[in-house]
């Protein structure tokens, strides 16, 4: 059974998805602070499989909330905030979120963001084409879902691999930004380029050489994005 982590300080929104999710057989736990959210979510006994994280709490700004769990665990975090601006919603992207929801938000599509990015999370079955992809900066074995670069693990993002296997899998093709934003994020994506262009630039800063000048994530300005060995 699939746990969730509300982190929010409204007990209203707090008791709504509480109740929508249990209806849904998830389990869930809340917390009204960033420090509560952290003690739970690193918890071993109770660790979430996903979280939604409000950015503003009482104790600290859910940026570094995001930081945090991003230190020291892939959990997927879905933001459900009040803030609309373009810059907070690639502040909290950058910082490690999965998704951005904004209040006031429809329970249907928060629900269908949160099993996306459940979705991203879960191991992949088993896959004929699936194998070993070399360039000389780095490897990406497909079917054991790593990364090695100069002999260590990278550590991606259960979103930042999703995004490189998307990549990898059709390299040397153009991949259209609707259709990465598609294939990576749902079905229900298909302008939200900012996450692309925040995803991509930490996706170069682990595994290019060079990031300013990538070799192997090629942008085709307004069309989308190449992966090339």
């Amino acid at each position: 059974m699939t746990r969730v982590l509300v982190v929010d300080d409204e007990p209203q929104i707090v008791r709504a998805l509480v109740i929508s999710l249990k209806a849904r057989g998830y389990e869930v736990d809340s917390a009204p602070d960033g420090a509560t959210a952290l003690a739970l979510a690193l918890a071993a006994r109770r660790r979430p499989d996903v979280v939604v994280l409000d950015l503003g709490l009482p104790d600290v700004d859910g940026v570094d909330v995001i930081r945090e769990l991003r230190g020291r665990t892939r959990v997927p975090i879905l933001v459900l905030s009040a803030r609309h601006s373009s810059d907070e919603k690639v502040g909290a992207l950058d910082a490690g979120a999965d998704d951005y929801v904004t209040k006031p938000f429809g329970m249907d599509e928060l629900l269908a963001r949160l099993r996306a990015a459940v979705r991203r999370a879960e191991p992949a079955g088993g896959d004929g084409a699936a194998g070993v992809v070399e360039t000389e900066a780095f490897t990406v074995d497909l079917a054991a879902k790593r990364v090695n670069r100069d002999g260590r693990d990278v550590r991606l993002t259960p979103t930042e691999w999703h995004l490189l296997e998307v990549l990898v899998r059709n390299a040397g093709r153009l991949v259209g930004r609707k259709e990465l934003l598609q294939e990576v994020w749902g079905p229900s994506y298909g302008t939200e380029t900012n996450y692309l262009r925040v995803y991509m630039a930490q996706l170069r800063r682990k595994l290019e050489a060079d990031p300013s000048h990538p070799r192997h994530f090629v942008t085709e300005p307004g069309m989308g994005y190449r992966f090339q060995r």
